[in-house]
């Protein structure tokens, strides 16, 4: 998958309805959108000139040559990616014809959450909230609904390492945590939007306190992001149709493996003795 493509699937919520329909023909007409001149796009996908050259704005090109010229030659790399399909629709569960288009649908899904997500990661942000967690006086996760099944999953990993952290998927519990949190304190918050209410007001309390506020939300600008000192961008392709948080929850998990794995990498002679324990520990209830 291209940058473009993953840009524009994390960006998509945020664009205009007319936007949104340009985006819409780009994702379906990927391989033939650069040889067609801009009035025939608009053309083809019932949109303006003008509309075409604002989406390509909002992915951060100068026009639509600017994009094509990059679109060419991200294409060339991407070739072995083409049998996962780029459609938006895809992942509706209404379009499904059998239960194994289902099992291809769902694949699919995932496969694009994990590619996309784990390119727009920067190791330099990785790196940086790991060794902020490491050293933070205390760890306070945020989440709910699906998004607190990944902050669940960070809470358990990072208690295998010793490390003093709080998580709770009572929204009354994770406020109580926030009241307490001082300088020297990390708050991680979970949101694929990046527009839920509880945890924006629960971020904008944590910078109050002067914490240091990371948010693992979906790639580009949104309120959550805005509000935090480190972002863990996530990509899926859960656009228009929502049926239930999929890939967004498997490009969540991801992202806390990597930063999980980050963290132990780098600090592996002060997590290998906990490891190490906590592992025969609940080795010996497997026999």
């Amino acid at each position: 998958m291209t940058d473009i493509e993953i840009k524009t699937r994390s960006m998509y919520d945020e664009l205009s309805p007319a936007e949104q329909k340009v985006a819409r023909y780009f994702l379906k007409n990927l391989s033939s959108v650069f040889d067609d001149p801009i009035a025939l796009l608009a053309e083809k996908s019932g949109v303006s000139q003008v509309m075409w050259v604002r989406f390509c704005k909002s992915l951060g090109f100068s026009g639509l040559k600017d994009m094509k010229k990059n679109l060419v030659s991200q294409l060339s790399a991407a070739n072995e990616d083409t049998h996962i399909s780029s459609s938006p629709d895809f992942l509706d569960t209404r379009v499904y014809s059998s239960t194994d288009d289902v099992i291809r649908g769902v694949e699919a899904g995932t496969i694009d959450a994990v590619r996309s997500t784990a390119r727009i990661q920067d190791p330099v942000v990785l790196e940086a909230v790991a060794e902020r967690i490491f050293t933070a006086k205390s760890v306070r996760l945020f989440g709910v609904g699906a998004s607190g099944l990944a902050a669940e999953d960070l809470y358990h990993k990072l208690l295998r390492v010793d490390l003093n952290v709080l998580f709770c998927t009572d929204m009354h519990m994770q406020l109580t945590y926030i009241t307490s949190m001082k300088p020297g304190d990390i708050a991680i918050f979970f949101s694929n939007s990046g527009k839920t209410s509880e945890i924006l007001e629960l971020a904008e309390a944590a910078r109050e306190r002067k914490a240091c506020v990371v948010s693992i939300t979906k790639y580009g600008q949104n309120p959550l992001a805005e509000l935090s000192d480190y972002v863990l961008p996530t990509s899926s392709p859960e656009l228009e149709f929502r049926s239930g948080a999929m890939s967004s929850r498997i490009a969540a998990l991801l992202v806390v493996d990597m930063l999980f794995t980050t963290l132990c990498n780098k600090n592996y002679d002060t997590v290998a003795k906990p490891l190490s324990e906590s592992f025969s520990q609940c080795s010996r209830h497997h026999r």
